[in-house]
């Protein structure tokens, strides 16, 4: 019998879906658990497997839209099965169709209202003269589209010297007066330049919900933050030296993040006050550090987590951190791999970013905002200036969950590990 495949959920705050891209065509096979589309959620663009198996007869939803969850994306048939007569039309066509066209009805009303407000003086002659033959729009005071109106002066023939190429009083005056009148010289004026056209760009559903996300954390939890400056010399000859060793062996490769991670979880393991969120009439202290990391994606970004990583090996925390943004970067995040985070870290210095202040990812009560590795020139313990390298760490905490010493103490424990990186690696 034909089986309808629906919008599925793909996340748990998932209320719609963009059909991003089919990846099968109208005719094709369809084996079961096969990846047949890519859907847009709130959270990430993933692949949308098949869950059952057959013939690919029709396809109801254009690469673009955004459907809610259950709408009816494309009927499977059974190889040899007839389609029913209703086949070529969905049982409920036209649902998500509705927002579609408000949004362009809107869209096209701000349009109207911007021309209305921008190319018109508020009567019908001066509206006309506001335009060139060609439909080209001229830039005109309104004043000056007054006195054109009155005087009978055609701004279509005239060069402005307001700012932009603008025509204004003096430019129509002038032109009455067969260009006698005081001004720059003609000689002197220049074309107004075309205006580049400005763009409106949709929300997709991913920068939505970051939007909405982060403007909650911002106005619903109170934010405090703490900064430090850590000693790098040692994480990177540690670092060099050890990666010297897996070279050899043709080992796995650390990088910097890699040992700003592990130090993370272990500095929560130190102090496990700052796993937790905050529940209402209680704060829920998690049993496990499931560290979400942010990775940049096409138009947004997504946090994998890595769960239980108290219990994984620094080896084990760098393999799978590299495997989770490899999948988010070709998509193939699942929808438990983004779920479930007690902390989170974003790393900015492979950007070029010294420093920088990062919002709380509800529930979570903290985040790690963590800075490049800067040469520069610093004191020893002998009072000597020498070069050093140091890398900026900040905390942004939730004052209801952490407070300002407690956050202080687990930003010590995070140094001494950066700094010791023997005592996290042991």
């Amino acid at each position: 019998m034909p089986i309808y495949i629906e919008m599925p959920k793909l996340s748990d705050t998932m209320t719609e879906g963009t059909l991003v891209k089919w990846l099968k065509n109208e005719g094709d096979s369809v084996a079961m658990d096969e990846p047949i589309a890519e859907v847009e959620t709130d959270k990430a663009t993933m692949e949308m497997q098949s869950f059952d198996e057959g013939v690919l007869h029709k396809i109801y939803v254009k690469e673009g839209e955004a459907v809610p969850l259950g709408a009816k994306l494309a009927l499977l048939l059974e190889e040899g099965e007839e389609p029913p007569a209703d086949a070529d039309t969905p049982p409920d066509s036209g649902a998500g169709s509705a927002p579609e066209a408000e949004e362009k009805e809107e869209a096209t009303k701000t349009e109207d209202s911007s021309d209305s407000e921008t190319g018109s003086s508020g009567s019908s002659g001066s509206s006309d003269r506001s335009s060139s033959e060609n439909g080209e729009r001229i830039k005109a005071s309104p004043l000056a589209k007054k006195i054109a109106e009155e005087k009978g002066v055609d701004l279509s023939g005239l060069e402005g010297t307001g700012p932009g190429g603008r025509i204004v009083k003096k430019d129509v005056l002038s032109a009455q007066d067969g260009g006698k009148k005081s001004g720059a010289p003609a000689s002197r004026t220049r074309p107004a330049p075309a205006a580049a056209e400005d763009e409106r760009i949709p929300l997709t559903g991913m920068r939505r919900v970051i939007s909405e996300r982060l403007l909650e954390s911002k106005t619903t939890i109170p934010h405090f933050y703490l900064h430090i400056e850590v000693d790098a010399a040692p994480l990177m000859a540690a670092r060099k030296q050890i990666n010297a060793e897996t070279e050899k062996s043709g080992g796995n490769k650390y990088t910097v993040n890699d040992f700003v991670l592990k130090a993370a979880v272990k500095a929560a393991t130190t102090v496990p006050a700052v796993n937790a969120s905050f529940d209402g009439d209680a704060i829920l202290q998690y049993g496990d550090v499931n560290l979400a990391v942010a990775v940049a994606v096409d138009q947004g970004l997504v946090t994998p987590v890595i769960r239980g990583a108290q219990n994984l090996s620094f080896e084990d925390i760098s393999i799978e951190m590299k495997e989770l943004a490899e999948k988010a970067r070709n998509k193939k995040l699942a929808p438990d791999e983004m779920q479930g985070g007690t902390m989170t870290i974003s790393n900015l210095g492979s950007y070029g970013i010294d420093f920088f202040d990062a919002i709380i990812n509800p529930p979570q009560s903290l985040i790690l905002s963590i800075g490049g590795i800067v040469k520069k020139p610093v004191v020893n313990e002998r009072d000597e200036i020498v070069p050093g390298l140091r890398m900026n760490i900040g905390l942004s905490g939730d004052h209801r969950v952490v407070d300002g010493a407690v956050g202080a103490e687990y930003l010590a424990a995070l140094r001494k590990y950066l700094e010791q990186p023997i005592l996290m690696l042991a």
